[in-house]
């Protein structure tokens, strides 16, 4: 469903805002990103989440990055974790995540954005998962981490949870997750992306031109965005963004939620992107044009 009646209940899935609220009633991310030398990714999603809505932020990352995250987002938290020797995530991360779960009740997780995939933080990665009974937006190098592990293992871990998921694959990430080629993924979009729900379960948004949302049974073709978001840091931004729209229905009291979340992220996303390179062009459009961007992409839509 692509045409804009069919917006309009994505549109009416976003809680309203009132004069007497407050941050606690549009939700807290939990970010679970970053790693030496690519803090950047935690940045941009954060900005994201924050842009897109969520009531508060936290970016737990390796203690040694927190200074760094901070200076660039004065608005979001930060939770410093033990790490490696490389500077990624370290398995005993887990329990201070669980602690901090407890102190701030977080909405939403998102996990994956520049974490390295260092078999210590593939121990971290798959203990969060296992210990957070949250909505859950799974990207990138937590992806890639899933991938390498048994496909039955994977589905019994996500399915103990307790609460759903979104995958936020590319092609290249999708066709591991699938034990296949990426011109296979490619070859047939829609089929690829209701092979992983299949396999997996919850909600996968496979990125790209058209990018696609499944459930495995409503589906979503994407019909905004352009070639400038061919650039690092995109699905960074798109992670945030999702995670920041899902953090406010659950934050009003929604259960699932997963597939408008990830199908009003992307339209957003691209209507951003969209937006933005009237000023910028495609061949320089950034990341952070996007996100600096999506305050009259949400003026457009009447959000």
């Amino acid at each position: 469903m692509t045409d804009k009646s069919a917006l309009k209940p994505l549109l009416r899935w976003l809680p309203s805002r009132r004069p007497e609220d407050h941050k606690g009633r549009f939700g807290h991310v939990l970010l679970l990103a970053g790693s030496r030398g690519m803090a950047g990714a935690a940045v941009l999603a954060c900005r994201a989440a924050l842009r897109a809505g969520a009531g508060l932020v936290t970016v737990a990352l390796p203690e040694s990055q927190q200074a760094a995250l901070a200076g660039q987002v004065p608005e979001a938290m930060t939770l410093g974790l033990p790490e490696t020797g490389s500077g990624s995530l370290r398995p005993e991360a887990v329990s201070r995540i669980r602690g901090a779960h407890l102190l701030r009740s977080f909405s939403v997780l998102a996990l994956g954005p520049g974490l390295s995939t260092h078999p210590e933080t593939a121990r971290a990665v798959v203990g969060v998962l296992g210990s957070l009974a949250i909505p859950a937006v799974i990207d990138a190098d937590a992806l890639n981490i899933l991938s390498a592990q048994p496909r039955a293992d994977v589905r019994t871990l996500l399915e103990r949870r307790g609460a759903p998921w979104v995958f936020t694959p590319h092609p290249g990430e999708l066709a591991r997750l699938l034990a296949a080629e990426a011109a296979d993924v490619q070859s047939d979009r829609k089929a690829s992306a209701r092979s992983l729900v299949k396999a997996l379960g919850g909600v996968c948004l496979l990125k790209g031109h058209g990018t696609v949302v499944t459930d495995g049974k409503s589906l979503w073709v994407n019909p905004t965005g352009n070639p400038g978001l061919a650039k690092g840091g995109s699905g960074d931004t798109l992670t945030g963004i999702i995670a920041g729209l899902w953090a406010q229905h659950v934050a009003n009291g929604g259960t699932e939620g997963g597939y408008e979340a990830a199908a009003l992220g992307a339209f957003l996303h691209g209507l951003a992107a969209d937006i933005a390179v009237r000023t910028k062009s495609e061949r320089s459009l950034l990341a952070s044009d996007v996100i600096e961007a999506l305050p009259q992409a949400f003026l457009k839509l009447g959000l």
